[in-house]
């Protein structure tokens, strides 16, 4: 009886100390965070394409977490800076991944702001990176044999359009490049140093 009392007692500290370490410190940590001056709210159109973003399982080939040179080299593959608590203050859920089948996305609005690119891609990714093993999502689009008013037109490259036909993003398409255009966490995340503030000579002194 003694050792089992032991054992449990041993248990229940290793499980508190486990729960203090990765819940409770972690959450006073964040718990107070507020969104950088950079960073907007999502519009509805960038909210219905993140919700896309999920359905389509985006997120199971794609981060979105940008790490310090001393884990990866992503500031040098061209993503961005190490993002903050700050930067996802209006995701919920956080969609920071755990794969990188495909490359990081949380800059991704800054490396290709064009929604032609983004339209094109998402029809055919091999038709701008030839070696990609990225799906298409066909049924994002429509071929038809003209455009209604106020429908979009995507710009493939001639070898890649259909012959004769034209291919028309649907709604959900749009919004889901809309999203990724809004993934840009490129604001400074420090305030720039204080200019001409009384005491600031001063105190260089």
């Amino acid at each position: 009886m003694e050792n089992e009392a032991k054992l449990t007692a041993g248990a229940m500290t290793t499980f508190g100390i486990a729960v203090a370490a990765l819940v409770v410190l972690p959450y006073i940590q964040v718990s107070d965070v507020q969104p950088p001056d950079g960073l907007k709210p999502y519009t509805s159109a960038e909210t219905r394409g993140r919700d896309s973003y999920i359905a389509n399982g985006c997120v199971y080939c794609h981060t979105q977490q940008p790490r310090d040179r001393s884990f990866a080299p992503d500031a040098e593959r061209g993503w961005g800076r190490v993002t903050t608590p700050g930067d996802y203050y209006y995701d919920k859920p956080h969609l920071l991944g755990s794969m990188r089948t495909g490359p990081d996305l949380m800059n991704i609005g800054v490396r290709q702001p064009s929604m032609d690119w983004h339209l094109g891609h998402l029809y055919q990714p091999r038709a701008y990176v030839p070696d990609s093993i990225m799906p298409s999502y066909p049924y994002l689009f429509e071929i038809k044999d003209e455009a209604e008013d106020g429908e979009i037109i995507v710009r493939l490259p001639p070898k890649f359009a259909p012959e004769g036909k034209i291919v028309v993003a649907r709604p959900e398409a749009v919004d889901l490049v809309k999203y990724l255009q809004s993934l840009d966490r490129s604001y400074p995340i420090l305030p720039p140093d204080p200019q001409g503030v009384e005491g600031t000579d001063k105190a260089a002194e």
